[in-house]
């Protein structure tokens, strides 16, 4: 709770920073687009924090969102699916692929970084083959305007990616920290081999959190292919991994696994948007946004090694 505590006044401060410096920064126009945003990244990065809670890793998440955003447009466009079996087909695909990292790294003893490394390459590659390297798009949404309104119109005056972002994080608030099975998941991510020793089967776990990451995967593809309403293969959904990751660091989430909390990855997504609107709004160049991000992470693992060896410290002595 103190990461979060902390984490959530530098959260405030900075808002009351950049409103004072811009009082733009306050306006209902840009508060709506800022909770669009948070709304988009926060509902991957709150997968990419199960995954990192049991020691794990995941850099394909930006390609599974180009290779989903091809095939919603496809099946919508030109196959003529029905909008709710594309939506399944679409979701499904990330679950089938989280499924497989699970299995690489749990029963082939693979390292995450090294799978999820090949399936940047491969998904990336795979989406522009089949989309035959053109741009993929949903034009007006002719014969599914419903899809469409439920992923990027308005429920009770809030965009609807945010409104979808906190009704999954109430559910895996829940499951992380109500349930057995999220137990489970810092249990491992603390330590596997005890965790083995102790009953609990650390393949499943390992391996369920990959495939709830490729269900919020579809989930937060299928926001991003409408809100782009353009899907260039080549491109879409680059470094968005990188935006996950950070965000579940910046919350309290330890890259040795372990340790994280909802809420914390709640706020590192909204923090970081924070600091990309106060890049734009401050007219800071748009080229300094990853050296922003990477200054941002790298603050975070600092912090995270700072607490760990001052508990370490509290536990010798004591």
């Amino acid at each position: 709770m103190k990461k979060e505590l902390g984490i959530f006044t530098l959260l405030l401060v900075l808002c009351g920073v950049t409103a004072v410096m811009n009082p733009r920064f306050l306006s209902v126009t840009n508060l709506t687009n800022m909770a669009n945003i948070i709304g988009l990244y926060g509902v991957f990065s709150l997968g990419l924090g199960m995954v990192i809670i049991t020691g794990g890793i995941d850099l394909s998440v930006g390609s599974m969102f180009a290779l989903a955003g091809v095939l919603l447009s496809m099946a919508l466009t030109e196959w003529h699916w029905p909008w709710p079996l594309a939506a399944a087909f679409v979701i499904a695909i990330p679950m089938l692929l989280g499924w497989a990292h699970g299995s690489l790294v749990t029963r082939m003893k693979i390292q995450p970084f090294i799978v999820t490394l090949c399936g940047l390459l491969l998904y990336r590659g795979l989406a522009r083959y089949i989309a035959g390297d053109g741009t993929k798009g949903l034009g007006n949404a002719e014969g599914f305007e419903t899809f469409a309104s439920l992923a990027k119109g308005k429920f009770f005056g809030l965009p609807a990616p945010f409104v979808i972002l906190i009704v999954l994080s109430v559910i895996m608030w829940f499951v992380l920290h109500r349930s057995v099975y999220g137990r489970y998941l810092l249990a491992v991510g603390r330590n596997e081999d005890a965790a083995r020793f102790s009953g609990i089967n650390t393949r499943f776990v390992i391996g369920t959190s990959y495939v709830l990451m490729g269900l919020l995967t579809g989930v937060a593809g299928i926001l991003f292919a409408f809100y782009t309403n353009s899907i260039s293969p080549s491109n879409h959904g680059n470094f968005f991994e990188l935006y996950g990751i950070a965000a579940a660091v910046l919350g309290g989430c330890s890259l040795r696994g372990g340790e994280g909390s909802v809420i914390g990855i709640l706020i590192g997504t909204a923090l970081l948007q924070v600091l990309q609107n106060l890049v734009n709004l401050l007219g800071i160049p748009s080229s300094l946004n990853f050296a922003v991000m990477g200054a941002v992470v790298l603050f975070g693992v600092l912090a995270d090694q700072f607490f760990q060896n001052r508990a370490a410290k509290k536990l010798v002595r004591h």
